[in-house]
This record gives C-alpha cells, structure tokens and sequence, in this order.
C-alpha cells in the first residue's frame, strides 16, 4: 500500500526541475489539476539534472524527447502539443508496445539472444503478472498522483508515462512512444508560456524516469496570419522588391489548426500604400499593380465575427463595466489595438470582433516584362567548321534593360535539357541584341532564351529544328503556342495566319536572301505572336545587334 511518507515532494517542485516559485492563482484548464498536489516520489523517482542514474535509465544509450507545439493560438482556440522519443541507434517500438532492436542495422549485435531481439520485452511482464502481481494488485497502475490510469483499449501495452506542466497546472497520461493531446486556451493569460513534460517507462518495481523537455507557445488576441506574394517576372520573391506595371498577387493564410475561425465571417481590408484607397476583400487571395515606382507599405487587417453563446465572459483581468474590452496588442511593435466586443446577432446569437494585422514594406522598380524572339538565322561555315551549326537569335525585351541572358535547350518537348549557357551582356540603349548559338548535331530543339536584371526576368521560348552544320544545312523555327507545335511552309503559314493571326514567318529582303542561301526559318514566341506584318519597317532591324 502508498503510505503518506512517499509524497514528500509537490508536483511543482518535481515538474519545475526543484526549483519552487510563489503561489499564484491560475484560472483552472479543463482535465488539468493543480501542481500543489503532492508526487508519489518511491512510484516515480526524482531526479535532479546531472544524477548519475540518468546514465543507466535506458539500455543502450539516452532517449531523448522532442516537444512540438502549433502554437501561436488565438485565445478560445485549442493548442495542440505532440511529445515523441527517440530512441538509441537501432532501437525501435514494434507493434506490441515492446521495445526491440532493428534487424541488420549494426554489424555488432548483442551478445545474447534475448537482446537480439528485445530491449525492453514489457509484453512478456503484463502476460505473465510478473510485475506486482498485475491481476491483484492495482498499486502501480497509478499516475504520479495516486490516480488509477484509464482503461482504453490496449491500456497495458502503453508503456510510459506523460506529465505535462504549465500554467501552475499538470495533466498526466498514459502513451506509448508520443503522446498527443489539445488543451483549449480561453483561461489561459496572453503572451508566452513554457510547456514541459517529464516522460517514465515502466520497471520492475517502480517506474524510471527517461527524459524530460519543455517547449515555449504563445496565446494571443490577435489572428495569426501570413501573407504570401507572388509576382510573374520577380526574381526573388523573398527581397520584397517587385516590378512596376505588372500585377502582385497576394495570398493570406490564416494560422488555426484547430480551426476556431470555421464558422466565422472573415473580411480582408488591404492598404496598399500608393494612394489606391482602402479595398475590402471576402478572399483570402487579392492581386494589386503599383504603376509607380518607389517605397510603399502594404497594411492588411483580417478581422473575424465569431458566433459564441451569449453568456457572461468571465474574464482573465478586472474589466471596466462597458461590454467592450480595449487590450494592447503584444505581437509587434505597432501599437494596434484589439477590441473584443459581444454584441447580438440579427438571429439572435452573439459574437466577438478578433483582428489580425499585417504590415510591409515594399520596393516597386523597373523590370523586365516582356521578351520576343523576333528573328532566327542560321550561319554560314565552312566544311572545316561544319561540326557544329550556328544560329543567331535576334531578341527583344520590354521594360528595363537586361544585364545577363541564359539560352537552355532542350528536346522538342521542352521537358529534358540538355544545355544551358549563361552570359554577362551590357545594353546601354534599346533592348535588341543577337544571341548566338552552336548545335552539335541535326534534330529539333527547344529552345528557352532568358533575359534578366537583378529584380526581374522574362522568358520567351522558340522550337527550332536544324538539318546540319555544313553550307547546305538548313535551320528552321516554328511557333509554339498553347503546346501546339508545327512546321509550316511560307504559303501554308501565311494562309493560317489570315485565318488564326498565330503563325507568321519573318520577311527576308533579297539581300538577306543571297546571303542565307539554302536557308529555310521561321521564328517564334510565346509572347511575340501578334507582331506587325511590316517586320522588315522596324528600325530596330535596320542595324545589326551585338552578337552574345
């Protein structure tokens, strides 16, 4: 039997590592009691950091705990915590509950043949009533407490024993190698508060302590929230610089794992800071294009009505009589202001105001927007050079000027690369430049053509067959539009484009003619398909570009 001389020591002083704190008064958790309660010390020893009896508490090596938390969780809602161990090298739970070792993962097994197969064969205790006599007595199937441990299903195959500690409050259950459990945050204080748990298996006589961690979680009053952006051409989504005249797309994610927010009515009330005025959203996802460049801050408020029974709210702080409640925000730095009001619905329920606030700073530059391949040729060699075709890649970009170009080819399907060539160019005036390329052998390509500058890029994308290296080698390009791709004679390509306006070959002039004999091309983008019939008028074709 458990004699009083056996709780010598409090669960505060057990679960607060022997370091006692005053009494304060907490508002009471659901399932939870108090760490004034007194701890079985001869059922569950203590033992202080550094005790030499840690060393010998698991065979085999140390187990360690790891405590994860889905904290932040907006007060009302369920915090949600999740303890698992980790075993030594080798070891692991079967589906028993016992703890065996892992077939062929060491070169050196243990010596006996139990040990090849059972750390700790607890199964072999239960079904034999070895330990205390399990059928009659009932002494050890205690918690720390004095509490007789639940009957689930499979009971005794759960091994070890988990004390939680926080708020001046433990819970205690039984698991096996995690435990999982949800406690809800209404009486529990704003700010952050440390959770720890003290973890026992089973023994022969009583039980050993084997690991013990604690981690920190926060409950706020304000709706945890993420915004995510997306912009087409950005090169770098994490500097928050974006590109003038192109759309940013915006996307919010609530933080509520235990999803407290369902029935709530949730609006989205954005300041983009250019002068656009306030846009309130029922979305989670909004797009904005800044037309200006400069330095804006984006301001977003998600407030949420929360349906609750219209009762008296006791709460956690002596309140003015009014039914609104100002408290001062604690999640940052800008002193917001969160007010929790009940007030009655129209079908006669109640409900609470909660916000959530977010606040950036953005950069709006010139970028690159646009990029077209306007022209392809193929380069006349000589037989000595004929192990490679040549073929430039006349190319322009809308927006700002580029300052590298990578060309990736691929098979015609544009999925499997098999080059990539990136250079350095410097364009001081116009966006026009000839990108120069070898293939060593005839086939159709896919060919990516990217221009960039440190904020922005933009792609255009061709599909190019080449017939060889030689003077009589031929190159020709097709559009690609929609994943249709096609080869098209001049005739054929000038009847689809009055038909469709999609295909459409470049015009060569008779000088071009002469100096691309035997040349067949016809260029493409995804971008560039409705260009001018008139190519050839374009100034920008009448002088030769720098070759990349």
């Amino acid at each position: 039997a458990i004699t009083c001389s056996f709780f010598s020591l409090g669960f505060q002083d057990v679960l607060s590592h022997g370091r006692t704190s005053p009494v304060t008064s907490y508002k009471k958790l659901q399932g939870w009691s108090s760490d004034q309660n007194k701890w079985n010390e001869k059922l569950y020893p203590f033992w202080e950091e550094g005790d030499p009896r840690w060393k010998d508490c698991w065979k085999g090596g140390r187990v360690t705990a790891k405590l994860d938390t889905d904290s932040p969780a907006l007060v009302g809602s369920n915090v949600t915590f999740v303890v698992t161990l980790q075993f030594p090298k080798c070891q692991k739970e079967d589906n028993d509950g016992n703890i065996i070792y892992e077939r062929n993962c060491t070169q050196d097994p243990p010596a006996s043949q139990d040990q090849q197969v059972y750390v700790y064969n607890w199964t072999e205790w239960i079904d034999s009533c070895g330990w205390e006599n399990c059928t009659s007595n009932h002494s050890h199937n205690v918690f720390p407490d004095g509490k007789p441990f639940p009957h689930y299903p499979g009971w005794r195959r759960r091994n070890f024993v988990y004390v939680f500690h926080t708020f001046g409050q433990y819970y205690q259950t039984t698991g096996r190698s995690s435990a999982k459990f949800s406690v809800n945050t209404a009486n529990i204080t704003l700010g952050k508060h440390v959770m720890a748990v003290s973890i026992y298996r089973r023994g022969h006589s009583a039980y050993v302590p084997i690991a013990r961690t604690s981690v920190i979680y926060v409950v706020t009053d304000n709706i945890p929230i993420f915004v995510s952006m997306f912009q087409k051409h950005d090169r770098n989504i994490s500097d928050s610089i974006f590109i003038k005249d192109s759309p940013i797309t915006f996307d919010v994610k609530i933080h509520d794992p235990s999803y407290y927010l369902n029935n709530s009515a949730i609006s989205y009330k954005w300041n983009f800071g250019d002068g656009s005025g306030l846009f309130v959203a029922s979305s989670s996802t909004t797009s904005h294009t800044y037309t200006l460049q400069g330095n804006f801050t984006l301001n977003l408020t998600v407030q949420a009505i929360i349906p609750v029974p219209c009762k008296p709210v006791t709460p956690t702080a002596p309140l003015p009589t009014s039914a609104a409640v100002t408290t001062g925000a604690s999640s940052n730095s800008d002193s917001f202001t969160t007010v929790e009001s009940m007030e009655d619905n129209p079908d006669g329920g109640c409900h609470i105001y909660r916000n959530g606030y977010y606040r950036t700073g953005i950069s709006v530059v010139e970028g690159i927007l646009e990029v077209n391949i306007i022209q392809m040729t193929s380069i006349q060699m000589t037989e000595s050079q004929a192990e490679n075709s040549l073929v430039d890649f006349v190319v322009t970009c809308q927006g700002s000027l580029p300052t590298d170009v990578c060309t990736v080819v691929s098979d015609p399907t544009c999925q499997v690369s098999k080059s990539v060539v990136c250079d350095p160019i410097i364009v001081t005036d116009e966006c026009l430049l000839t990108i120069r390329r070898a293939f060593e052998e005839p086939g159709t390509y896919c060919i990516n053509i990217t221009l960039g500058d440190d904020t922005s890029q933009a792609l255009a994308s061709a599909l190019i067959s080449v017939n060889g290296g030689s003077s009589s080698g031929t190159t020709e390009g097709v559009f690609i539009f929609l994943g249709l791709l096609a080869v098209f004679a001049a005739i054929g390509a000038f009847v689809l484009y009055k038909r469709y306006k999609q295909y459409k070959p470049i015009e060569r002039s008779a000088g071009q003619a002469e100096n691309q004999e035997g040349l067949t091309a016809y260029f493409s983008s995804f971008k560039a398909i409705f260009f001018p019939s008139s190519t050839e008028r374009n100034p920008l074709l009448k002088s030769k570009p720098g070759i990349v």
